[in-house]
């Protein structure tokens, strides 16, 4: 029996061992965690320097849980109690009267004991009340605390302090004697500024919000009474209608004509296409004149154009026209016939195809134009009719032009034509062979600086011969303008200029050489008042003859809008035809005065 007690004994002390080894680890699983959100600090923004200080704090950590695992029982017989961990900011945990009256509930964190085998931490924070009252008392003591934490830090900088002793003492260094504590000037991890005393912080008057675009002003349009159109699918669409009537010395402008008041019709539009990357414009005008008493005049004329621009691959670009008009022969020209209750009715059809290529400073174009002239017959006073079939010709020619880029607003060129004549019949009613052969050449500059001069200019020589040796070629100088120019804002200054080969099948003559000038000027006296002039002036030199007729004109008007869409136009007219042919001089003098309406 004595043998067996030593043995009772020591079974007894192992099993005293376990148990207190059983009640320090349950001790240990059920000690009070800190809230991730103080462990983390995850509040409001961080900075780098913050999160940088975290890590350093987390490595710190694990070399003194490593340290305590090594010394597991050493610990576990020491009786003193750890530094209680502080909060980086003030407010972080809540008061004492706060923690005293929190109740002892099941979900309460489990109190400290005086166990040693425990470790010792801080209280952790007790659960919010799910009250409404306690949650504004909680949101103003928040304030409070990080209005107290702003000031203190203003009174830090003044007295330049470089450490804080409550961060400090927060961070605990327990494994590596040289890592420092952080700072508040260097962006320590500490608790982000609240939403609320964000809220009530002065506004920066640079980032005040900007007012609403009702209350801004619109900018003016540069022309408030210009036509605002119509889309028709991929066009823009703009009519213009205009009434009016016409008193006039000279009803047909020819050396017989008579006065006359005219009802005048007039229609233009432009379509402008909306299109990415190509452009296509189509414009047309007509003109319908009635006698209201006096001479009488019923006649209809009008044109539309259409034009087609393609950029193509490798700057090359091509440009597509089509074109028609028609119009009775006007009585003033040469190929009048006298003695016809109208004129016959002249329709053009032409067209033209070009092509573009810039190399470097070097600009190639390409031209190949296609022009139909036919002609209706002519009704005599007797009731007969006169054809003029004869007449009916076809014009082909081909340009080609060089020019040399010297500046973005400046290119000369140098041009060559070369074109052939067909009638449709070999041989007129006289016997003549009125076809031939077209030959021109011409140089000049094309400017381009902007709205304030763009267009060309370009003189040269040009000679179509007939191929009917008995009648003599037409020839003379060619010169060719287009220019736009604008002096000042709201001024616009044209100048036009343009040679014309008039062909004819009077027997014995070829034709002549036809030169027709104009000069337009348009002034906007007001946004609603617009000024209109122009001169004209036109000299046709016959060919085989010295006979020549000179034409001069001028005209004025003004344009008045009441809206947008409604306005009042006037004009003012004279022309005068000099030649040193009998029968052919004429003065014509007229005025205008009718409403105009555009969409």
């Amino acid at each position: 029996m004595s043998g067996g007690q030593p043995e009772t004994k020591i079974g007894r002390r192992g099993i005293a061992v376990a148990a207190l080894l059983l009640t320090a680890s349950a001790l240990a699983l059920l000690r009070p965690a800190p809230a991730f959100s103080q462990e983390t600090e995850l509040r409001g923004d961080v900075s780098d320097s913050a999160i940088l200080a975290d890590q350093h704090r987390k490595a710190r950590q694990l070399r003194a849980q490593g340290s305590q695992d090594q010394n597991a029982s050493a610990a576990a017989a020491q009786d003193t109690a750890p530094t209680t961990y502080q909060p980086a900011s003030l407010g972080a945990v809540p008061d004492d009267r706060q923690t005293a009256g929190a109740s002892n509930g099941i979900f309460d964190q489990p109190q400290t004991t005086d166990d040693p085998l425990a470790d010792t931490t801080k209280p952790a924070k007790p659960r919010r009340p799910s009250t409404a009252a306690q949650r504004a008392h909680d949101s103003k003591a928040d304030t409070k605390a990080n209005t107290k934490t702003a000031d203190k830090k203003k009174t830090k900088k003044k007295a330049g302090a470089s450490t804080d002793s409550t961060t400090t003492a927060g961070i605990a260094v327990t494994g590596d004697q040289t890592d420092a504590a952080p700072t508040d000037d260097d962006g320590s991890n500490r608790r982000a500024v609240t939403i609320d005393s964000v809220d009530k912080r002065k506004l920066d008057p640079s980032q005040e919000r900007t007012g609403s675009i009702d209350g801004q002003k619109v900018k003016p349009e540069d022309d408030p009474f210009a036509a605002p159109g119509v889309g028709i699918g991929t066009f823009v669409f703009r009519p213009t209608l205009e009434q009016g009537f016409t008193a006039t010395s000279n009803a047909d402008s020819s050396s017989t004509g008579k006065s006359a008041v005219l009802s005048e019709t007039s229609l233009r539009f432009t379509a402008t296409s909306d299109w990415r990357e190509n452009s296509a414009l189509i414009t047309g005008h007509g003109l319908f004149r009635n006698t209201v008493s006096g001479e009488k005049i019923n006649d209809a004329q009008g044109r539309i154009d259409g034009q087609l621009n393609v950029d193509l691959d490798n700057e090359l670009r091509a440009i597509a026209k089509l074109g028609y008009e028609a119009a009775p022969e006007s009585a003033s020209s040469p190929d009048a016939i006298a003695g016809v209750n109208q004129q016959p009715l002249r329709q053009t059809l032409d067209g033209s195809l070009g092509l573009e290529k810039s190399v470097g400073k070097m600009r190639y174009a390409l031209t190949g134009a296609v022009s139909h002239d036919f002609y209706g017959d002519a009704e005599l006073t007797d009731g007969t009719s006169i054809s003029q079939k004869d007449r009916n010709n076809t014009l082909y020619t081909a340009t080609l032009r060089t020019g040399y880029e010297v500046s973005p607003a400046l290119t000369p060129f140098t041009e060559v034509e070369l074109g052939r004549r067909v009638y449709d019949q070999r041989l007129d009613t006289d016997g003549f062979e009125r076809s031939s052969k077209r030959l021109g050449a011409r140089a000049g500059v094309e400017l381009d600086m902007g709205e304030k001069l763009s267009g060309e200019f370009s003189v040269g020589w040009l000679r179509e011969a007939l191929d009917d040796s008995r009648l003599p070629a037409i020839a003379g100088p060619s010169i060719n303008a287009d220019l736009k120019w604008s002096p000042e804002r709201g001024t616009i200054i044209g100048l036009t200029g343009k040679t014309n080969v008039e062909t004819t099948t009077t027997a014995g003559q070829s034709g002549d050489i036809l030169y027709s000038g104009r000069l337009t000027g348009e002034r906007q006296i007001r946004a609603n008042l617009t000024a209109n002039s122009a001169l004209g002036l036109d000299w046709r030199d016959y060919t085989g003859s010295d006979g020549h007729d000179l034409i001069l004109s001028a005209e004025a008007g003004l344009t008045w809008w009441l809206n947008r869409y409604t306005g009042l136009t006037t004009r003012v007219r004279t022309e005068k035809l000099t030649s040193n042919l009998p029968g052919r001089d004429y003065t014509a003098n007229s005025v205008y005065l009718g409403l105009k309406v555009q969409r």
